[in-house]
């Protein structure tokens, strides 16, 4: 029986009071409070549709804005999925899904190759979603990229209302996420001509 593939992390500012912890061979249960309904919702998603278990727990200034909050959680969680990926040995490591919501279609492509990166043209019609501001979704997205060791290219094929623009966009995430960090049996190494990941 393989090893489990958890990670768990904490990160504590002056700013945010952040802890995760994260498994990716889950059933989908979720448990998020943020602070923001709709961020704990899109994170629920990511969760329930990529069959992870994630539980965070997060204290943040959103007094002064949302911003910190949102740039931090991307770091930790990123940082719980590197934790949980560990030597990505055997991994498939590549993934493309497109994900519709009514009338927004998104893809999103995941490289696990250990090389931070984030693309996006994600192109919200309403800055305000209940209470979140969407334009701190990349911001989201470059932190998780940069904790989690992965690129992530993230297309808007379709638009159309925001919050279903951004449900399909964090579906996508959690589906690309599972489908990239699968065991390929064939495999004995890294998915690397180089040997290494990185």
């Amino acid at each position: 029986m393989p090893a489990a593939r958890r990670g768990r992390r904490a990160r504590r500012t002056k700013e945010t009071d952040i802890q995760v912890r994260f498994a990716l061979d889950g059933s989908g249960k979720a448990a998020v409070d943020t602070g923001l309904p709709f961020l704990d919702h899109m994170l629920e998603l990511v969760a329930v549709h990529g069959l992870f278990d994630l539980t965070v727990k997060a204290k943040g200034d959103l007094d002064v804005d949302q911003h910190h909050t949102v740039e931090d959680l991307g770091l930790v969680l990123g940082g719980t999925i590197d934790e949980a990926l560990g030597d990505r040995k055997r991994i498939v490591r590549y993934a493309s899904v497109t994900v519709p919501m009514d009338e927004c279609l998104v893809a999103v492509s995941v490289d696990l190759g250990g090389r931070p990166y984030f693309v996006h043209d994600l192109r919200p019609k309403a800055r305000i979603v209940g209470s979140f501001d969407s334009t701190l979704v990349p911001d989201f997205f470059v932190a998780f990229a940069q904790a989690a060791r992965c690129t992530i290219h993230v297309s808007q094929l379709r638009g159309g209302n925001t919050h279903h623009l951004l449900e399909a966009t964090f579906k996508a995430l959690g589906r690309a996420l599972d489908a990239a960090s699968q065991r390929d049996a064939r495999r004995a190494g890294v998915p690397s001509t180089k040997g290494r990941i990185g």
